[in-house]
């Protein structure tokens, strides 16, 4: 099963998306607000995927999927930028970060979050170095 970490700067986008991910079927591991959190957590709960908003309030939601990246708590490939806003409307800044995608708020599911990190992902991702034996 997936362990899925979220970070937005909306307490009821919080709740509304570890609601829907876990009645699909994603384990919601933890709830970040900000960058700070996020990272903290994130080194704790080495989670399979982390979904990160791209306006995360005063902060940029890419700088923190950046940083993330390079902390090596989590797979670049296991990282998924998420918005309001339509993907067209970040094109030049998704395509350059290293997450693995992008994924509009509206468009949320487990099932969407899987397409973006490929076949297998419940049981081949490993939360540091991408996909397990590959």
């Amino acid at each position: 099963m997936l362990r899925c970490l979220i970070v937005d700067d909306s307490p009821r986008f919080l709740d509304a998306a570890r609601s829907l991910l876990e009645r699909q079927g994603i384990t919601v591991v933890g709830v970040a607000s900000t960058s700070a959190e996020a990272l903290e957590q994130a080194a704790e709960l080495r989670p399979d995927v982390t979904l990160v908003d791209v306006e995360l309030g005063d902060e940029s939601g890419l700088e923190l999927v950046g940083q993330l990246g390079r902390r090596g708590d989590v797979a670049p490939s296991s990282l998924i930028l998420i918005s309001a806003h339509a993907e067209q409307d970040y094109a030049g800044l998704t395509a350059t970060s290293t997450a693995a995608g992008f994924l509009s708020k509206s468009d949320l599911s487990a099932g969407a979050i899987r397409d973006l990190l490929g076949p297998g992902a419940d049981d081949s991702l490993d939360p540091v170095s991408g996909p397990r034996g590959k």
